[in-house]
């Protein structure tokens, strides 16, 4: 076929325009994939020191902050305080059952809000570790887990399961991809600088054998596919793969953790845990800040440098969250206590810790470790970098009862018993784990004038089902029954007696025996309660027994099956049950009978009023309420309205004279109490229940309660204000200066100040100023912040120098010496070591 010119033209037009088009295709396409591609100039990366992060090396001290345990309106003020406290890290797990509650409908608002929360986070300048799961623990329940997991065919979890495998990748890729989409990873110039995959597996790993070792390197290769320039970790797993770091979990991990099991991976702490969580049953629980102190001086002295507070902030287990007996507080006692205010001393000793740390930087990145054992009870630990005066020391006391003195480099020194001093010069002392220079506070619950007010309670009793149609021939279990929608779970069976089942003996009855595996269990017998028993955190089972009364002919009994949370731990958690297991009666003429397995057994699920949604204003009207009484069966609903706890400080209500249940604020799910079951000391474990004010509005907000227990005290209910307005000191004379008189510049340590003397610190929160001394003295003193008493030693104008420094001031710093307390140069008591012992309180002026 011929051409034309004019056809030649317009064919060669044509071809330039398609490589043009083909041209711009494809440098499209490497726009998409730089896009897609990590920055490998700001990628994370490790060595057998540390974590690299844009080229630098860095000390990590970090925080677990849970974004679901507390609000959005918190948020802001615990990240800042975190921050003040010298962390530079914050770590959270992500919530697997808070993110997708139902399969495929993903949710990331409101307390869920991960993006805004890790936002914050970068805003304040600190990194953030993501602990992604699949499953948590976290004292959370189901581990974090969502419910509908457990009905996916053929599963099982934490294996090598096709299913789970399936639904885990699938979860895991939406949460990073968001991370992602939102340039949230370090290599893309956000915060994230570690992540973290399963948690704690090795003490499950035996269970699944080879499965098990399976699916770990499966789960590594997940996240690392995904090539996103972050390192990752496997807490409690010493033999994560290649090139997953494992990293050390507990409370000294200084001496407990073997090391990483690699030489080019540091050495990580993902959790240290700086208290107990408590379950319901549980006494108090508290671990010192001087053993906390230790344990990390101690952890960074051994090629430590990364430690995680867990938790730095505990919050609030709202609603159902909470796993199986954990109380709805979480980690009070953390530096940063339920309500986002500072614990002292424990906040301000970990804070001055990591100033003295940050003078070691450059030794503990840069130089070369030495160890030294003076004596069985002593240890020195330094770093020097060749050529340089660049040196750090650690002097360590492991005596528990006594001081010990330690000679390094030609000079000695005092170590208080059981204590780390650090040297950040190898030769001046800046801190010592042991000696708490920081001011202590203690935590006051104030009645609120503005809501207590008389309380005019109406109740709603919920109907006790006598006969439930249903054709299942043994109790359901409760698990399944509730499918995590609610606590409760109705059981309802009948049985017939004749007279020769009856005893004729007098005073003997038969007997109603149920073996539940857990949690709670109420029993009613033809329309009469008989009572309730549960178990506990350690045991969950429990056996219900009590002498009843029976009637010729048809018997109706009554079980309401009740959960305080699924489990959070163990293998095979898709495979756990609870609820009654076996149901029988003695005694009996014709001897027992069994109706666990002889009888048909209906099923109800939840309460009427959950169904209704009577807990939130708009189903109110959905129920005839009645006046409350003054005393009301089991099982009642109690509604009332209160204007909102005066101030901004932190509210709580205070759950006395009742029993156990749940607790509504204009339909926001505080939390599940449990006032009845007491701990050893009589107690209950937990009174106080938090009450963020993002919940409330300033008049008129609807309390609902949902009362499992009959015969409560409703009108006990109280709301409190929380502050920690009582501030004390309590140091000793010849403790360390401050770290905060010290600085480093061109490689030394240098003083601030020409004067370095020991001082004592005391400062109000907020805009409050010292009002009042209650207690000073300068001698022996005895007890703690809030209950301090004279020892048989003191300086007589110990109250008055005190009110001199103090009184009328936002902050006072009072000279801890002798000749600040015995002015007359007398001291009655000469062979006795000093303390200074002081207790102020804060408050507002009248004007503002």
């Amino acid at each position: 076929m011929r051409i034309h010119s004019s056809d030649h033209s317009w064919l060669l037009l044509a071809i330039l325009v398609i490589l043009l088009s083909f041209s711009g295709a494809l440098s499209s396409d490497d726009k998409e994939k730089k896009t897609k591609s990590v920055d490998k100039k700001k990628e994370v990366t490790y060595d057998g020191t540390s974590l690299i992060i844009n080229g630098n090396r860095e000390l990590l001290y970090s925080g677990s902050i849970h974004y679901p345990r507390s609000t959005p309106e918190m948020w802001p003020n615990i990240i800042k305080r975190a921050k003040q406290g010298g962390l530079n890290t914050i770590q959270t797990y992500v919530f697997w059952n808070v993110h997708e509650p139902e399969q495929g409908k993903f949710n990331f608002s409101g307390r869920a809000d991960l993006v805004k929360f890790i936002k914050l986070i970068e805003k304040n300048g600190m990194y953030v570790t993501l602990r992604l799961g699949p499953f948590i623990q976290a004292e959370w329940t189901h581990g974090g887990l969502p419910y509908w997991l457990r009905e996916v065919p053929g599963i099982f979890f934490r294996t090598d399961n096709t299913p789970f495998k399936e639904h885990t990748e699938r979860y895991v890729k939406v949460i990073l991809d968001k991370m992602k989409e939102e340039k949230l990873f370090a290599s893309q110039g956000g915060p994230i600088i570690l992540g973290q995959i399963e948690n704690e597996y090795s003490a499950v790993q035996r269970a699944y054998k080879e499965d098990g070792l399976n699916y770990i390197k499966w789960a590594s290769k997940l996240v690392h596919s995904m090539d996103l320039g972050i390192p990752w970790v496997m807490c409690k797993q010493n033999d994560a793969p290649d090139p997953m770091i494992n990293a050390c979990n507990g409370r000294h991990c200084g001496d407990t953790f073997p090391g990483p099991n690699k030489e080019n991976k540091p050495s990580l702490w993902t959790e240290n845990w700086t208290t107990q969580f408590r379950v319901y049953g549980d006494p108090p629980a508290q671990r010192s800040v001087e053993d906390i102190a230790y344990s990390v001086a101690r952890f960074f002295s051994k090629n430590g440098t990364h430690v995680n507070y867990y938790m730095y902030h505990g919050g609030t287990n709202f609603g159902r969250t909470s796993a199986h007996y954990v109380t709805t507080r979480y980690y009070d006692d953390a530096p940063l206590d339920e309500y986002g205010l500072e614990r002292e001393p424990k906040y301000g000793h970990l804070k001055h810790l990591h100033n003295a740390l940050n003078l070691c930087k450059k030794a503990l990145l840069w130089g070369q470790p030495r160890v030294e054992k003076p004596s069985n009870e002593t240890e020195i630990r330094y770093y020097e970098q060749p050529g340089t005066k660049v040196c750090a020391a650690f002097l360590a006391n492991n005596n528990t009862e006594s001081a010990e003195k330690i000679k390094f480099k030609g000079k000695e020194y005092i170590i208080p018993h059981r204590s780390i001093s650090i040297l950040p010069d190898c030769k001046t002392v800046v801190y010592n784990t042991g000696e708490i220079i920081s001011h202590h506070t203690s935590r006051n619950f104030m009645k609120s004038k503005k809501a207590n007010k008389n309380f005019d309670f109406k109740v709603f009793t919920e109907t006790v089902p006598s006969k439930i149609k249903g054709d299942s021939y043994i109790p359901v279990e409760l698990y399944g029954l509730t499918k995590d929608e609610t606590d409760y779970g109705w059981y309802t069976t009948s049985f017939k007696i004749d007279d020769n089942d009856l005893s004729k003996k007098k005073g003997s009855k038969p007997t109603l025996r149920i073996a539940s595996l857990g949690h709670a269990l109420h029993v009613w017998l033809n329309g009469e309660y008989l009572g309730n028993g549960h178990g506990s955190h350690e045991e969950k089972s429990f056996v219900f027994q009590k002498p009843i009364s029976l009637k010729e002919g048809e018997n109706h009994l009554t079980m309401l099956g009740v959960l305080t949370g699924f489990p959070d731990s163990g293998s095979y958690m898709e495979h756990r049950y609870t609820g009654p297991r076996s149901v029988s009666i003695l005694g009996l003429g014709s001897g027992t009978l069994d109706l666990t397995e002889e009888n048909k057994w209906g099923n109800k699920v939840g309460m009427e009023g959950e169904k209704l949604g009577i807990h939130a204003e708009e189903g109110l009207k959905k129920v005839k309420w009645q006046k409350f009484s003054g005393k009301e069966p089991g099982l009642t609903w109690y509604q009332t309205y209160f204007d909102a706890p005066e101030s901004q400080s932190a509210a709580a209500i205070r759950m006395n004279g009742m029993g156990k249940g749940l607790i509504w604020v204009n339909g926001e799910g505080v939390g599940r109490y449990w006032m009845s079951f007491l701990s050893p000391l009589g107690q209950p474990t937990q009174i106080e229940y938090h009450i963020p004010r993002s919940f409330l509005k300033p008049k008129k907000n609807l309390l609902v309660i949902f009362e499992e227990e009959p015969n409560v005290k409703p009108e006990l209910i109280d709301f409190v204000i929380i502050n920690r307005d009582t501030v004390c000191s309590h140091i000793g004379e010849n403790y360390t200066p401050s770290v905060r008189h010290w600085t480093r510049k061109n490689d030394q340590v240098q003083a601030i100040t020409d004067d370095v003397h020991l001082t004592a610190s005391l400062k109000c929160s907020g805009t409050k100023k010292i009002s009042e001394v209650e207690f000073a003295s300068f001698g022996n003193p005895n007890g703690t912040c809030g209950n301090f008493t004279l020892g048989t030693c003191n300086a007589p104008v110990s109250k008055k120098v005190v009110e001199k420094y103090c009184l009328g001031k936002a902050e006072c710093v009072i000279p801890v010496n002798k000749s600040t307390f015995q002015q007359d140069k007398k001291d009655s008591c000469p062979k006795v070591e000093k303390k200074l012992a002081v207790q102020v309180k804060c408050g507002r002026d009248k004007k503002n």
